[in-house]
């Protein structure tokens, strides 16, 4: 459900118009250059930058790149990088992280609630209920 991006929008309502402008897809793999649109920003330019599927005792990893061109204002640099692990009992933990870089980004920090925190956490209830579902 993570690495297809036809299902991102069935379960996460903060992100669309996603995209591959080379090609691919809808399937996330390494090297995979996609776009998507979220948080208010205009699609940004996405690069799969690292991608191994969980295997017996390995979890599972997917990061990307997403970037803005663009002025001050504007340009912004992020890394999303997400871990999916088996444990015992048939459990699975999925860990999720963020870096942003650029004003864009601290503007969004500033807010309260604080809408990165919130929509990630979104993101990954909605992961966990379309799972069970």
């Amino acid at each position: 459900m993570l690495t297809d991006t036809s299902q991102w929008e069935g379960y996460y309502d903060n992100v669309a118009d996603i995209s591959f402008p080379e090609g691919g897809g809808p399937v996330l793999a390494d090297g995979l250059v996609f776009s998507f649109g979220t948080f208010g920003f205009p699609p940004l330019a996405g690069l799969v930058t690292e991608f191994r599927a969980p295997a017996d005792g390995v979890p599972g990893r997917l990061s990307w790149t997403a970037k803005q061109d663009g002025g001050p204002q504007e340009k912004l640099d992020v890394l999303h990088a997400w871990l999916v692990e088996d444990l015992p009992g048939g459990r699975v933990r999925v860990l999720t992280q963020e870096s942003q870089i650029g004003q864009p980004a601290a503007a969004l920090a500033g807010e309260r609630p604080n809408p990165m925190l919130n929509g990630h956490q979104a993101w990954l209830d909605g992961l966990i209920s379309a799972a069970r579902a």
